[in-house]
């Protein structure tokens, strides 16, 4: 059976954009294709009339500094934005992620956007990308539009981008001041390229010995990609001591919902996890951002 009958290759956002709007069926947009492209060998996805591929979109390839923001256009490959200056300088914890997305070969192919996009809970970019305080740029039938990160997921692996009609541009994530940093951990399987049993990622702003601000983010903790705001907050004006972290621990396990995996983990080790993780992150930002 065929996967797709037609392929096209955008040669910017509207031509994109044309290009799924005058499909004669269901249509898909590719970039690396390491997600879609295996899921609909495997049948976990049904074959599609057109495969609009984005990878020429030059709006879609760039990292710079945009309108006083970090720009990362969601058809950068995961591997450059591992290598970029303007990443590690400003998105520390994205880094991280990024390098620990599959094994080389996929990071040369996978994009962030299509990461972000196949809407997992536990997705690592997009774990990083909460906790950077990112926001997406979408394109559709109305022009450009910006929406924040969190308003994307509906479910596991379902986006509320709106199919044959949007596409995910790229996204635009604050510049890292003085006193600020961010951070990434996640614990898996021994052969390096599985899913995370749970992952972790955080940003903060200290003021004096003090966190001024953090931003707290972990999956799975339930059918979306998520923050831990309760746990955001008991941090907010302490100093990142054992006291604190403890309570933030409590307030991150009354708010997430840890489930057991039959394949990756059960609840109990999840939550026995997240202690060591929210520690690593925490104290690893807030280390980072007195450099």
């Amino acid at each position: 059976m065929k996967l797709w009958n037609s392929y096209y290759r955008a040669k910017n956002i509207d031509d994109a954009l044309h290009a799924l709007s005058e499909a004669k069926g269901p249509a898909g947009i590719v970039a690396g294709g390491t997600d879609l492209l295996l899921e609909m060998q495997q049948g976990r996805h049904d074959p599609v009339e057109l495969l609009v591929d984005v990878t020429a979109i030059p709006e879609m390839r760039v990292i710079e500094i945009r309108e006083g923001q970090l720009f990362i256009g969601g058809a950068v490959p995961i591997s450059q934005i591992v290598r970029t200056d303007l990443v590690n300088q400003h998105a520390q914890a994205l880094v991280e992620a990024c390098d620990l997305i599959g094994g080389p070969q996929v990071r040369n192919t996978a994009t962030l956007g299509g990461n972000v996009a196949h809407a997992l809970p536990a997705a690592d970019g997009t774990i990083a990308l909460l906790a950077m305080g990112a926001v997406a740029e979408i394109a559709g039938p109305q022009g450009l539009s910006q929406r924040p990160l969190q308003e994307l997921f509906q479910g596991p692996g379902k986006s509320s981008l709106l199919p044959g009609a949007e596409l995910l541009v790229g996204f635009y994530l604050p510049l890292t001041a003085a006193g600020q940093a961010s951070a990434f951990k996640r614990v898996m399987r021994p052969q390096g390229v599985a899913l995370p049993i749970l992952n972790m990622a955080a940003w903060l702003a200290r003021s004096g010995d003090q966190i001024e601000a953090v931003r707290l983010a972990v999956g799975p903790s339930g059918p979306v990609p998520r923050r831990a705001l309760a746990a955001e907050a008991s941090l907010v004006g302490r100093v990142p001591d054992g006291a604190a972290l403890s309570d933030a621990l409590d307030a991150l396990l009354q708010e997430s919902r840890f489930r057991t995996s039959p394949l990756r983990a059960t609840e109990a080790y999840r939550r026995h996890l997240a202690g060591m993780l929210l520690k690593t992150v925490v104290e690893t930002a807030w280390q980072r951002s007195a450099a």
